[in-house]
C-alpha cells in the first residue's frame, strides 16, 4: 500500500491489525507511525494501551505478548516497535531446508493468522527491507499493511516539495522548489524540517519565493550551483563570474566537487535535450526528468551550446574533478580550478 493510502485511511479511522514500514526513505515510515502514536488513541487511553519498544532492546515474543493483551477502557491498543531493523529474531534469512522437513513458521506469522484485532501493531524498519523470498515476507505482503519506503529521485524532489507545501496550505515558485532540492538533496526529513521553520514565520496561503528561501532556511538565492547553472546555460558571464567569485571565497559552504558533479549533471540534460527528435515541451520535460516550467531555460541553452560544444564540456568536465581530487596536476587552490573551468565552458 503506498503512503497517501495509508495516510487517508488513518485519518478516516480505517485501522489495520499490523502495519510494518521498510524501506530506506525514512520520512514516510516516520509519519506514519507518528500518525498513529499521536492520533489513534487520546491522552487518557496512552498510559494504558500504548507502548513503545526498540528493536535493540526487545525480542519478537515480547511483541507479540504486548499485541496480544486487551485494551482498558479503549477500543484499541497500540504497540510500535521503533529501530525493528535492529531486532535479531523479526526478519529471518532465506534459508534452504531439508528435503521432506518441514519449515518452521516465524512467531510474527503465526501471529498474523490470527492476530488481536483490538491491536494496532506497527514495525519500523528503517534503512533497508526484508528479504522479501521468504515465507515470512510473503506472509507480510498478504496478512498485513506493508509500506515499501524507497529513496526519492533527486528530479522527483520538486515535485514532493509541492505536494508538501501544498498539503501545509502553502504554495512554491519552481525555482524556490528547486533551490531547496539543489542545496539539500533528497533527504525528505531534512527537506521538511527546513520548510516547517520557514511555515513558523510566513501566513498560510503564501506563495513560498527564492526571498523566503534565503531569508528563513538560509540559502543563498543568488549563490548556489542552481544560479551558477542557469547563468551558464544563459551565457551571462557576468552574473557567472560573480557565483564563483563568492564559491571561492568560501570553498567550505561551496565545495568544487559538488559544482562539477552538479554542472555534468546539467550539460547531460543539455545533451539529451539535443539528441531529443521530439522537442515539445512535454516530451522534454519527460526526458531530461524537470517540471515543463524548466524546459524553455534548457532550449535556450542548447542553442548557445552546440552538440559538439556540449560533448567537449562534458569531458572537460571529467578532467576538472579528477583535478580537483589532486590527479593529473600539482594542487592548485579550487578557485583557480573553477576559475579555469567556467572560462574553458563559456569560450
Amino acid at each position: 500500500m503506498d503512503f497517501d493510502k495509508i495516510i487517508s485511511d488513518l485519518k478516516n479511522k480505517v485501522y489495520h491489525p499490523v502495519y510494518f514500514l521498510m524501506g530506506e526513505e525514512s520520512y514516510f515510515i516516520d509519519e506514519i507511525s507518528n500518525y498513529i502514536e499521536k492520533h489513534v488513541l487520546d491522552d487518557s487511553e496512552k498510559e494504558f494501551n500504548q507502548s513503545v519498544l526498540y528493536g535493540g532492546e526487545t525480542t519478537i515474543f515480547q511483541v507479540i505478548s504486548e499485541a496480544k493483551s486487551y485494551p482498558m477502557m479503549s477500543n484499541y491498543r497500540v504497540v510500535i516497535v521503533k529501530e525493528a531493523q535492529n531486532m535479531k529474531d523479526l526478519s529471518p534469512r532465506h534459508s534452504s531446508k531439508e528435503e521432506g522437513a518441514e519449515e518452521k513458521k516465524h512467531p510474527l506469522e503465526m501471529y498474523m493468522e490470527n492476530p488481536q484485532k483490538t491491536t494496532i501493531l506497527v514495525f519500523c524498519h528503517k534503512y533497508k527491507t526484508v528479504d522479501m523470498r521468504t515465507a515470512f515476507a510473503k506472509t507480510l505482503s498478504k496478512r498485513a499493511v506493508v509500506l515499501k519506503s524507497d529513496t526519492l529521485y533527486d528530479y522527483k524532489v520538486p515535485k514532493w516539495i509541492e505536494g508538501f507545501v501544498a498539503s501545509k496550505n502553502y504554495l512554491i515558485e519552481p525555482h524556490a522548489s528547486a533551490l531547496l532540492t539543489e542545496f539539500l538533496g533528497n533527504d525528505l526529513s531534512k527537506v521538511a524540517n527546513e520548510l516547517e521553520k520557514l511555515f513558523i514565520n510566513i501566513p498560510s496561503k503564501t506563495k513560498i519565493t527564492p526571498d523566503h528561501i534565503q531569508k528563513f532556511i538560509g540559502i543563498s538565492k543568488e549563490y548556489n550551483n542552481f544560479e551558477l547553472n542557469d547563468a551558464i546555460g544563459k551565457k551571462d558571464t557576468l552574473r557567472a563570474n560573480r557565483i564563483i567569485q563568492y564559491f571561492s571565497s568560501t570553498p567550505k559552504d561551496n565545495p568544487l566537487v559538488v559544482t562539477i558533479a552538479s554542472l555534468a549533471g546539467y550539460f547531460s540534460k543539455v545533451l539529451v535535450y539535443h539528441s531529443l527528435a521530439d522537442k515539445s515541451q512535454n516530451n522534454v520535460a519527460s526526458a531530461l526528468k524537470v517540471p515543463p516550467f524548466f524546459v524553455k531555460d534548457y532550449t535556450l541553452a542548447a542553442k548557445n551550446y552546440s552538440f559538439p560544444k556540449v560533448a567537449n564540456i562534458i569531458s572537460i568536465l571529467r578532467e576538472y574533478d579528477m583535478r580537483s581530487k589532486g590527479f593529473e596536476s600539482a594542487a592548485v587552490a579550487e578557485g583557480e580550478l573553477l576559475k579555469e573551468l567556467l572560462y574553458k565552458i563559456m569560450h
